[in-house]
């Protein structure tokens, strides 16, 4: 039987060690639980559909992530994984220009023709929106995407984890280290027919030992997580406004505010009072009643990012048994289980559901 490591363990890689063990083979996952894990700040939301990103190769990524959460919860769930931290809640774009809100919807219904999971698409008042979500405080005109979720990237990785584990993974936490393509962590030899890196923010460490540059950049991101009193808000739908934040919320008073985008910061795990600033800007913008809701911690993240902003997958250059994945960024947690199954079925020579010819590290 074939032996697997994955080395790194943010959704990304929790995945692909639950897909490969999932198909009864050898997996090993490490991880050395670096602070600042992407998939461990992140809350996401699934609604890729309305983006005005252009690149194809993104948006095949990003939609069969989205299409594949359902499929893949009620795998986790039948295995008693029930803490996956997703829900389909819908979603608001609010935008105020009627202009770019038609051409929203018109992008939307264009795109539900290869993707109904969209689901009903609907231009909604001001009345409308707040009512969905009472917390908007500005007049603001929508479209509801009904087929939108959100997740909470810790617990979707968890569940991952979990459920690789029950299939017969074994996680190993330590630092990882190669030599040609042998690896040691924590100096123990650990033996692998084939190795997959899915190391995100860190991902140019260990390519970097062995002599190859694969240019994973990041980007830190601050996200900001208040309490409010209302034992209501784990039904209400996330709100994309007409900037790059949003908000969303989960069960028992959660709402979630993000994100800041910031470069050139190196691995600085540090909350800032400027970050702070701007996130409370910017939710109470949409939400004046956070200005006097307590704040319940400041998550920070970095997002992975190849030099055009795309993902790689594949083998890394010059070596036959070992695979990479990276650069993710912001869409990591629409895409991340999706790509960890086509990586797995990759590594084991499976047809994949995309041609992954195209992502190819270079």
């Amino acid at each position: 039987m074939s032996s697997y490591v994955v080395i790194g363990g943010g959704i990304l890689g929790a995945s692909t060690a639950y897909h490969l063990a999932k198909n009864g083979v050898n997996v090993k996952l490490i991880d050395r639980k670096d602070l600042g894990q992407a998939s461990d700040a992140a809350a996401g939301i699934i609604c890729p559909w309305i983006s005005q990103r252009r690149n194809k190769k993104w948006y095949e990524l990003v939609k069969n992530g989205a299409r594949y959460y359902k499929q893949l919860v009620t795998e986790l769930e039948d295995l008693g994984e029930t803490s996956t931290g997703y829900k389909q809640v819908g979603a608001i774009a609010l935008q105020n220009d009627e202009k770019k809100l038609n051409k929203m919807l018109e992008r939307a219904i264009e795109k539900r023709v290869d993707a109904p999971e969209i689901g009903v698409l609907k231009i909604l008042s001001p009345d409308e929106t707040r009512e969905l979500f009472p917390l908007i405080t500005e007049d603001y005109n929508s479209l509801y995407v009904e087929g939108a979720a959100r997740v909470d990237g810790r617990a979707m990785r968890d569940a991952l984890i979990r459920g690789a584990k029950k299939h017969g993974a074994e996680i190993i936490y330590g630092n990882a280290e190669m030599k040609d393509e042998s690896i040691l962590v924590e100096g123990k030899k650990i033996e692998a027919d084939k190795v997959i890196l899915t190391a995100g923010a860190w991902g140019n460490e260990l390519p970097l030992t062995l002599g190859v540059d694969m240019k994973v950049s990041f980007q830190k991101a601050q996200i900001m997580h208040f309490r409010i009193e209302n034992e209501g808000t784990g039904e209400l739908p996330v709100v994309l406004p007409p900037t790059n934040q949003y908000l969303l919320t989960f069960d028992h008073g959660k709402v979630v505010a993000g994100s800041t985008y910031e470069e050139n910061t190196g691995y600085d795990i540090r909350v800032t009072e400027a970050g702070k600033k701007e996130l409370m800007e910017n939710a109470i913008h949409i939400a004046k009643s956070l200005a006097t809701a307590e704040i319940e911690e400041v998550r920070v993240g970095f997002r992975p990012y190849t030099p055009d902003f795309l993902p790689v997958i594949g083998k890394m250059p010059g070596f036959k048994s070992i695979y990479f994945a990276n650069g993710l960024g912001a869409s990591g947690l629409t895409a991340g289980p999706f790509v960890g199954a086509e990586l797995a079925r990759l590594a084991m020579g499976h047809e994949t559901v995309l041609d992954l010819s195209v992502y190819e590290p270079i």
